[in-house]
C-alpha cells in the first residue's frame, strides 16, 4: 500500500508540472489553432533564467523564480510579435514549421550562452524528503505540485472572471463575432503567447529542481507532455490539467510495478504507458476526454 501511495503522490506531482506544459500548448492552440513546438525551448529558457538570477546574480530563490516567469512571458510575447504575427491567415502548417524553427534557434542560443553541461539550480529543497502516510516524497516534488496548483488556479480565475479572460474565450469561440464586439484578436494572440511562455518557464523550473539538474534535455519534457494534452483535448485548458495528472500518475505506477510483476516488458516501459492510454482514449473519444467535437456538414 505504501508503494502504491508513493507512486500516486509522486505521479501527481510530476503530472502537475505536465499540466503546466499542457496548458501552455492549449492556450496557444485555442487562440490561434497552432501547435507551438517551441514550448520546449521556452521551458529551457525559463529554467536558465532562474539559474542565472539565483546562482549568478545572487538573487533570492523565489524572486528568481518570479523573474524567470516574467522573462518567459516576455519571450512568448516577443516570439508572437516578431515571428508569428506576420503569419496570421497563412496555412497552419507554415505556422507550425515556424515554431519548430524557433525551437532550434532558442536551443542553440541557450547553448551558446550556458553550454551543454548539467547545472545545479541550488534550490532550497535539494534532496530533502517528507513522509506522508508512510510514503517518502521529495520536497521538490511537493513544491512542484503547490506551485503548479497556484499557477493553474490563477490562470483559471483570470480566464473565467477577468474582462480580458472573457475576451480570450470569446475570440476562441468565434473570432469574427468577437471582432464585431471590438475585441482585438492581435491582443488576444499576444496574451496567449505571453501566458504560454510564463507557464513554460515555471514548468522548466519545476523539472530542474530537487535531484534533477538543469541541462538541455529538459526541453524534451514538452514532447512527453503531448499525450497529456491530446488525452485531455487539444482545446480544453481543464483537459490539460486532467491529462497531465493522469499521465504523471500512470507513468509512476508503471515505473513502480512493471519491473516487479511484468519484467518481460523490458526497461523503460513507463515511457510507453502514456501513449497506450492515449491510444485507448482516442479510440473511444477521438477528440480527447474534454475536447470540442467538430461537426462538419457535407
Amino acid at each position: 500500500m505504501t508503494q502504491f501511495l508513493e507512486a500516486v503522490i509522486n505521479g501527481a506531482c510530476v503530472g502537475a508540472a505536465y499540466s503546466l506544459v499542457g496548458l501552455g500548448f492549449v492556450i496557444i492552440y485555442k487562440a490561434t489553432g497552432v501547435l507551438n513546438f517551441a514550448e520546449g525551448g521556452m521551458m529551457l529558457f525559463g529554467a536558465y533564467m532562474a539559474y542565472n538570477a539565483h546562482v549568478t546574480w545572487g538573487i533570492p530563490w523565489y524572486v528568481s523564480m518570479a523573474i524567470a516567469v516574467a522573462a518567459g512571458a516576455l519571450l512568448g510575447a516577443i516570439l508572437e510579435e516578431t515571428a508569428l504575427r506576420f503569419l496570421v491567415g497563412q496555412p497552419v502548417f507554415a505556422q507550425i514549421m515556424v515554431t519548430i524553427g524557433l525551437l532550434f534557434i532558442i536551443q542553440e542560443g541557450l547553448n551558446l550562452v550556458w553550454g551543454g553541461d548539467a547545472l545545479n539550480m541550488n534550490d532550497p529543497w535539494g534532496l530533502s524528503t517528507v513522509t506522508i502516510f508512510g510514503a517518502i516524497v521529495s520536497w521538490a516534488y511537493i513544491w512542484r505540485l503547490i506551485l503548479a496548483a497556484i499557477a493553474l488556479t490563477a490562470f483559471f480565475l483570470f480566464f473565467r472572471y477577468s474582462r480580458f479572460g472573457t475576451a480570450m474565450r470569446a475570440t476562441a469561440a468565434d473570432q469574427e463575432a468577437a471582432m464585431a464586439q471590438g475585441i482585438s484578436p492581435n491582443r488576444v494572440y499576444l496574451a496567449a503567447w505571453a501566458i504560454s511562455g510564463a507557464c513554460a518557464a515555471l514548468a522548466g523550473i519545476s523539472f530542474t529542481t530537487g535531484s534533477a539538474q538543469l541541462q538541455p534535455t529538459v526541453q524534451y519534457v514538452a514532447l512527453a507532455a503531448f499525450p497529456a494534452i491530446i488525452l485531455g483535448g487539444l482545446d480544453s485548458p481543464g483537459g490539460a490539467v486532467v491529462g497531465g495528472l493522469t499521465v504523471g500518475i500512470l507513468q509512476n505506477l508503471a515505473a513502480q510495478y512493471v519491473p516487479q510483476y511484468f519484467s518481460w516488458l523490458g526497461n523503460g516501459f513507463d515511457a510507453v504507458v502514456p501513449y497506450l492510454a492515449l491510444l485507448i482514449i482516442l479510440l473511444v473519444k477521438p477528440y480527447g476526454l474534454f475536447g470540442t467535437k467538430e461537426v462538419r456538414r457535407v
